[in-house]
């Protein structure tokens, strides 16, 4: 049985990836870095912690990494405000799927990135919990973002979906024993090997409904690449199965 569905943001619900991978280009660029071929790649899940290393010990920027990840996000955020680049359907699926399941907003995106998002989306009231990579641990491919939102959540990770786009994301949901419904990035496409792991894959948000994510809980569990501490999730106060759920207040 599915009790809840947590939304990647980056490459699923904002077309985002390029205009990220833009900001950092341009940082690298200004301040004395070289570009790597498998740099856009390497950095896609991570945290601001971990990317703005990787910038100035792997590409060479000049600066320190709390400067690195402010002149990243100030670009980002002045586009967004400009224009935010909502994928196709984005909001439709996060209301649809709301109305029936808890919604949670997993992002490697910063806590001000996500905070921005979600007023000028005008979603601040459809997700019960929004975590970000930098305020756990490790980014992605590694499972804790995911691992926080069940924990806050308080509901087994085996019994959530996650909605991811790349490698490192679907990789991250699949550690964390999750179900994972991918819709591949247009931009930066996953893995074949990786993508053939998915539970489901739609090629649109519009493909992502509701009969075909419960669907999911009805199938047998597949083995993830770093399983969840069963005995850690079952320490959780039992959770409601949210078949009632009618999504959040207006």
């Amino acid at each position: 049985m599915i009790e809840a569905v947590v939304f990647d943001l980056d490459g699923v619900l904002l077309d985002s990836e390029i205009l990220w991978d833009g900001a950092r280009r341009r940082v690298a660029d200004e301040h004395g870095g070289r570009w790597r071929p498998d740099a856009t790649s390497d950095m896609q899940g991570m945290s601001s912690v971990e990317w703005s290393t990787y910038l100035r010990d792997q590409i060479g920027v000049e600066l320190d990494k709390e400067r690195i990840v402010e002149l990243v996000v100030a670009a980002l955020l002045a586009r967004y405000r400009h224009h935010l680049p909502l994928l196709p359907g984005a909001l439709d699926a996060v209301a649809r799927i709301g109305r029936r399941w808890p919604l949670a907003l997993a992002s490697s995106a910063n806590r001000p990135v996500i905070n921005e998002f979600l007023a000028l989306s005008g979603l601040t009231d459809a997700f019960l919990v929004t975590v970000s990579s930098e305020e756990v641990p490790r980014g992605k491919p590694h499972p804790d973002v995911y691992l926080e939102v069940c924990r806050c959540l308080r509901v087994p990770s085996r019994r959530c979906v996650a909605i991811e786009d790349s490698s490192n994301g679907i990789k991250a949901a699949l550690a964390a024993g999750m179900r994972v419904a991918a819709v591949p990035n247009r931009e930066f496409p996953p893995e074949a090997g990786v993508l053939a792991r998915a539970d489901l894959v739609v090629h649109q948000l519009d493909d992502l409904t509701v009969s075909r994510l419960s669907r999911l809980g009805d199938e047998p569990e597949q083995s993830a690449v770093d399983p969840v501490d069963e005995q850690e999730m079952e320490s959780f106060p039992a959770s409601d199965s949210h078949s009632d759920w009618a999504g959040p207040s207006a």
